[in-house]
């Protein structure tokens, strides 16, 4: 049974979001404000969150930043008044991944709870799936963020020998990591033609 988290100041919203939840068949634990939600979020493993965006103290924005940095890949489903553009676009930012707009909408919500559960449990096969790879080619996950965040840091395309001297990795190593990444679609190859001499790959961050 998925388990949400549901955060709102308004003791009958929360009632009634967690009415919708038993109605669904989800597990619901409600927090009346975002430091409280991120006490809940730490001491326990939840599929979904549904937060409030107006709430004294911290409010929705400041939350979903707070529980993006916690976890990457849970769905945030932001529940509001506000159909701005300018609002919308600051929560995606954030790492929202949906909106449902007040007064909440039985059918709606559950709908699109549900598909929001779908596709996080997609992603995460995926994930698994790519790890696997990964294991699979020889590829650590920790050594892969240092040259995936190096690559990020770039402006412009770099050579692998420029990569080795800056994570501190053999060349080997740091070959077989591009060649991976470039098999994923994540970096993009690009020809330096020299003045003398054969033209040298550099590579360049380019995630899809």
């Amino acid at each position: 049974m998925p388990k949400l988290l549901i955060v709102d100041d308004d003791e009958m919203i929360r009632y009634t979001l967690q009415e919708i939840c038993e109605y669904a068949e989800f597990e619901s634990i409600a927090a009346e404000n975002g430091r409280q939600a991120l006490q809940r979020f730490r001491q326990e493993t939840f599929d979904m969150v549904l937060v409030d965006y107006y709430m004294p103290e911290m409010d929705g924005l400041e939350t979903v930043q707070a529980i993006r940095r916690l976890n990457e890949t849970i769905p945030i489903i932001v529940l509001t008044v506000d159909e701005r553009q300018e609002t919308v676009s600051r929560f995606f930012a954030a790492g929202a991944t949906d909106f449902a707009l007040k007064p909440v909408r039985a059918p709606d919500l559950i709908s699109r709870m549900q598909i929001n559960l779908k596709l996080s449990k997609l992603k995460q096969q995926q994930m698994e799936k790519q790890r696997e790879v990964m294991v699979t080619k020889g590829i650590s996950e920790n050594t892969l963020q240092i040259i995936v965040q190096f690559l990020k840091e770039q402006t412009q395309p770099v050579a692998i020998e420029v990569i080795t001297d800056a994570v501190g990795l053999a060349y080997p190593t740091v070959h077989r990591y591009i060649a991976f990444l470039l098999e994923e679609g994540l970096v993009r190859s690009l020809s330096n033609y020299r003045k003398i001499g054969r033209p040298k790959n550099q590579y360049i961050w380019c995630e899809k």
